[in-house]
């Protein structure tokens, strides 16, 4: 099986490597197949492909897209894009200027918790006002002393009920996989074990994905359990999705593995790297 990881983030979002550096990484682990999928972003692709080039691996064209579905965030990657499509580079725009109004909402609700200065704080750890995000927020907390790690800040912060927490509605599903379509892409549902949907819950957004024309799931990830690799790969079979391999690497010491560490994918799964011959 080839060495694959199709989810990966850098500076450009809220990765801590930049993009030629998530290459070397990735080369050094011995993947041959790459994908940056940055958060609502594409910038980082130029200088990635540049790097995969001269390392010998694959680059795949990404982007991981915030959606709201049935109140709920969750999260698509496009795979494969073309990212000078203008429709894709337009919503992704437009989501974007969002996060920076969510950013600056999120400041004001940190400061009458008596924390001052995050915006300013989460800015220093972020490539642009626009792509400030939670893990920017995150790491604002961890160096004022506030939690020991990123993690310990999404136990005592910027969670539904916390301190900095802030409602968001994203794009819809339907915008984000048109976008993906539109630019030539395969969109894949990232992560399924991180939603809190239940058993209903997962068939319902499933079922909709699958009517929108998404293609995949991620079954192998760097934070889904044994058991959940073995549930989602059943669930991919029996609703016809592909399955994706990614480690959705954030940088060193926020990661659960690095890239080219995954395990494959089980027995009976459809990669969806098949269909980049």
């Amino acid at each position: 099986m080839r060495n694959v990881d199709l989810h990966c983030h850098s500076t450009v979002s809220d990765g801590l490597l930049s993009p030629t550096a998530v290459v070397d990484l990735a080369a050094r682990g011995g993947v041959d197949m790459l994908a940056l999928t940055d958060h609502d972003d594409v910038a980082g692709l130029a200088e990635a492909g540049v790097a995969a080039t001269a390392r010998g691996i694959r680059l795949i064209p990404g982007v991981e897209i915030s959606v709201t579905w049935d109140r709920l965030t969750i999260h698509v990657v496009g795979l494969r894009i073309d990212p000078q499509h203008p429709a894709l580079l337009a919503g992704l725009a437009a989501i974007r200027a969002g996060r920076r109004l969510r950013a600056e909402r999120m400041a004001e609700d940190l400061a009458r918790a008596g924390i001052p200065g995050a915006l300013a704080g989460a800015r220093a750890f972020a490539s642009s006002d626009e792509m400030i995000g939670r893990t920017h927020f995150a790491r604002f907390l961890v160096q004022q002393g506030r939690a020991r790690n990123v993690a310990a800040v999404f136990r005592r912060y910027l969670v539904r009920g916390k301190p900095g927490y802030v409602a968001h509605a994203w794009v819809s599903l339907d915008d984000a996989l048109g976008w993906i379509h539109a630019a030539g892409g395969v969109a894949v549902l990232a992560h399924p074990g991180r939603y809190k949907v239940g058993s209903e819950g997962m068939r319902r957004l499933l079922l909709d994905f699958r009517a929108l024309g998404g293609k995949a799931v991620e079954v192998v990830t760097g934070n889904h359990t044994r058991e959940q690799v073995s549930r989602f790969a059943g669930l991919a079979e029996a609703y016809g999705f592909a399955c994706s391999r990614g480690s959705d690497y954030h940088g060193p010491g926020e990661s659960f593995t690095l890239p080219g560490q995954l395990p494959p994918l089980p027995a009976g799964c459809v990669p969806v790297w098949q269909a980049f011959a």
